[in-house]
């Protein structure tokens, strides 16, 4: 039953009322000096609804970023210190630049060149050759003329330079002007919910700061893209001095001798651990070669039959029709045998990334000093350049397709590492403790709890490791790899258009099967 006797106000955001007083004490106490004309200023903004300007500060629009410093806005000081070092370097080459300078030096060098094909000329004896310096003297000479009009046409544009400069500083400055209090009505709000963590009011140490910062940039800078002199010490770093200086000798440089400790390093590293690097060698080449067999052995229709059915009952039969026709491609232009090697490059390379990186994935999830730990080298395996660790693998494992997987392995293992733990992570701590007061063991509780509800984010990083895994058949086979890869290299070090394209679709296909066999047996599970 319904009291309708009770009443039911509704507040308009109009009817709020406001401190005033305690509003504007606390501008006064975020903004410091001229506290005043931050309140007034941050009324009218609070009042506006048009999108128009409503504020303007005379004081940011003379200093600038130096102004922006003083109030701790670093955004702000930055933006607008590229900004107008830009319109001091236009104004700079219309005032006293050569922006024609480019253009004169090219034309005396092509002056140079066709006096001495001038001379060259008046040297022959033969008349063939007397004609034919003549005649390139007469071109260059042609072209020394083009460049030193250009030289003066860019010369004669040094005042419109100058003018666009000016404007752009006048808008630059209009533009900090405006922006100065909206900029600091939003540090304001940040002040409020954070004031220890949020910079306020007119700070010296800042003001200091962004003028040694603008000190050091701007007329470096300028001075740069307007002087037509030679920049010495600024223009390229000395690293010959500041070897010899560091080394004490100037036969010798940092790079070369940093280059030479770690060649000595790493072979005296190979020499000593050559049996166990010889082992991994053995070990990855028996897993590759038992799926060599297995896909290359066999008779190809089987190989091809089993595929199809296996993408059939794992993702449908979209898929499976989708996989026949990729296969199909496949074996029409001739790939089947060398698909079929990079298949077993890519499952030699997947099945030891997911063997060692679930384990350690699920370690990392249930440990997370453990993750800290291994996070640094979890970086360093996807981000440094695979070209880089090509280096050490083909110093410690050799060349071909065992030390290409090795390769493959370092960068196609983080994903999973990363998702398995973060997977683990994730398991409800209240489902855990629900299973454990019901008796479950700890193996118990990781095989039937945990990795079920993490499998997931397993299943997604097994799908990125197989991609990724895929995408490095290209550059294994800069060490020797074989499969796919080698005929992708072949075709750029030829430049052969047709089969490079030819063979980067039969990759593609190779990927879009595997990926929708993957994820189709995981939606199918997951039903």
């Amino acid at each position: 039953m319904t009291d309708t006797s009770t009443e039911q106000k509704i507040t308009a955001a109009s009817d709020i009322e406001v401190d005033r007083a305690a509003l504007d004490q606390s501008i006064h106490d975020y903004a410091g000096p001229n506290g005043a004309a931050y309140v007034t200023a941050f009324h009218k903004i609070h009042k506006a609804t048009g999108w128009m300007p409503v504020t303007f500060h005379i004081w940011a629009a003379i200093l600038g970023p130096l102004w922006a410093a003083s109030r701790s806005i670093w955004g702000m000081f930055w933006a607008f210190l590229l900004l107008e070092t830009v319109a001091w370097v236009q104004i700079g080459r219309g005032a006293w630049g050569d922006p024609g300078a480019d253009f004169a030096e090219r034309a005396a060098r092509q002056a140079d060149r066709a006096q001495d094909l001038r001379d060259r000329a008046a040297q022959a004896s033969d008349q063939a050759d007397i004609d034919r310096f003549s005649t390139l003297a007469a071109n260059i000479q042609s072209a020394a003329d083009s460049s030193l009009a250009k030289a003066q046409a860019a010369q004669s544009e040094a005042m419109g330079i100058l003018i666009t400069g000016l404007v752009f500083l006048l808008l630059i400055k209009l533009l900090q002007g405006v922006m100065a209090y909206p900029a600091c009505e939003k540090q304001y709000e940040r002040w409020r919910i954070d004031p220890d963590a949020t910079e306020h009011g007119r700070s010296l140490n800042n003001t200091l700061l962004g003028a040694a910062l603008t000190a050091a940039i701007a007329p470096l800078i300028i001075y740069k893209f307007t002087a037509n002199a030679a920049m010495g010490l600024l223009e390229d770093f000395p690293e010959d001095r500041a070897s010899a200086l560091i080394l004490g000798s100037e036969d010798r440089t940092l790079f070369s001798v940093v280059a030479s400790w770690l060649e000595d390093r790493i072979d005296a590293a190979a020499a000593a651990g050559g049996d166990v690097f010889d082992g991994l060698v053995a070990g990855v080449r028996a897993v590759l070669d038992a799926l060599t067999v297995a896909l290359n052995g066999s008779p190809w229709p089987v190989v091809m039959l089993v595929i199809c059915v296996t993408a059939w009952r794992a993702a449908g039969p979209r898929v499976a029709v989708f996989t026949a026709a990729s296969l199909a491609y496949i074996a029409l232009l001739g790939y089947w045998a060398v698909a079929m090697e990079t298949v077993a490059l890519v499952g030699a390379s997947v099945l030891l990334c997911v063997v060692v990186g679930i384990p350690l994935g699920i370690w990392f999830g249930k440990s997370r000093r453990a993750y800290a730990a291994a996070e640094p080298v979890l970086d360093l395996m996807q981000t440094l350049p695979a070209f880089v660790y090509l280096i050490p693998i083909i110093a410690f494992f050799g060349t071909g397709n065992p030390p290409g997987i090795l390769a493959t392995i370092i960068f196609g293992m983080p994903p999973v590492i990363r998702l398995t733990a973060l997977g683990m992570r994730g398991v409800p701590d209240s489902i855990k403790e629900a299973a454990v007061a019901f008796g479950a063991s700890r193996w118990q509780l990781l095989k039937d709890v945990e990795v079920p509800l993490a499998l997931p984010s397993i299943m997604t990083g097994v799908n990125q490791t197989i991609l990724m895994c895929l995408s490095m058949v290209v550059i294994i086979s800069l060490i020797g790899g074989g499969g796919l890869g080698k005929e992708i290299l072949e075709a750029l070090q030829y430049a052969a258009k047709g089969p490079g394209l030819l063979g980067g679709f039969a990759i593609l296909f190779l990927a879009m099967v595997m990926d929708r066999i993957v994820q189709g047996a995981f939606r199918r599970g997951d039903q």
